[in-house]
């Protein structure tokens, strides 16, 4: 009879129980458990409440006696780090692009938004790869004020080809951010970059297909595509208003 082979989440919990009872899994593997990185091939690592780790093959124990007790948590039964420690955690090992895909994963799983774990990383100031994550959500989390939000997307239309919409218009039983009558085109720009509720969600999704049930075009674009993705914002909506008008001229010559 052939030998077991355990699944990875057996893996995992053989090489905390390994390390003793104050060991738990992170970093990328922590990431890993909680799903919102991929792991690292090779060892798994592991966090240990005191000085000394254990030396085994197959283990990337780290001896870390700061790391808090309500740091770890239990998923699916496994000594874990929480979403923040293990963001932090991550932000000493990733780049900026796999470190903010790690955040978008652990905000759409619910795990933790940006704005709270912005506020978080106060608890946690001068301790390695804060600063470099703080830099990251300060990026995405600081806000526009919705006018000069409203002008840098004007700026943006403006540069794209479009004529000065109409704003704050009312038009299918909704006020919209922006309506371009000649294009029939709705626009609306989203005051927060990442965290909405579910049930604002819901507002925005019906809003939505208000419009497109009425035969608009409708586009939707966030802060951050507004305020840091001015170039492939502009060539959005260049294209959009080039298609309006193909299928305006189309129409016009039936």
């Amino acid at each position: 009879m052939g030998a077991l082979r355990l699944t990875r989440e057996g893996q995992w919990m053989a090489a905390v129980l390994a390390c003793g009872e104050d060991g738990a899994l992170s970093h990328r593997s922590a990431a890993a458990l909680w799903g919102i990185a991929a792991e690292r091939p090779g060892a798994i690592d592991v966090s240990v409440r005191r000085r000394s780790a254990h030396r085994r093959p197959g283990i990337h124990a780290r001896g870390r006696p700061s790391l808090r007790a309500n740091d770890v948590v239990r998923r699916r039964n496994i000594p874990v780090t929480t979403p923040i420690r293990t963001l932090i955690d991550l932000a000493t090992e990733l780049p900026e692009t796999a470190l903010e895909r790690a955040v978008n994963e652990a905000d759409k799983r619910d795990l933790i938004d940006p704005e709270t774990l912005r506020d978080s990383l106060e608890r946690y100031r001068g301790e390695p790869g804060v600063k470099s994550l703080r830099a990251l959500l300060d990026r995405h989390t600081f806000r526009l004020s919705a006018s000069a939000l409203e002008t840098r997307f004007r700026k943006i239309a403006a540069t794209a080809g479009l004529p000065p919409p109409l704003t704050k218009h009312w038009i299918d039983g909704f006020e919209v951010d922006f309506y371009w009558p000649g294009l029939n085109l709705v626009v609306e720009t989203d005051g927060l970059r990442y965290h909405r509720t579910p049930a604002s969600q819901t507002r925005d999704r019906v809003r939505d297909q208000s419009h497109t049930a009425a035969g608009r075009t409708m586009l939707r674009f966030t802060h951050f595509q507004v305020a840091y993705e001015v170039d492939r914002t502009g060539a959005l909506l260049a294209r959009t208003a080039q298609l309006a008008r193909e299928r305006q001229a189309a129409a016009q010559s039936e």
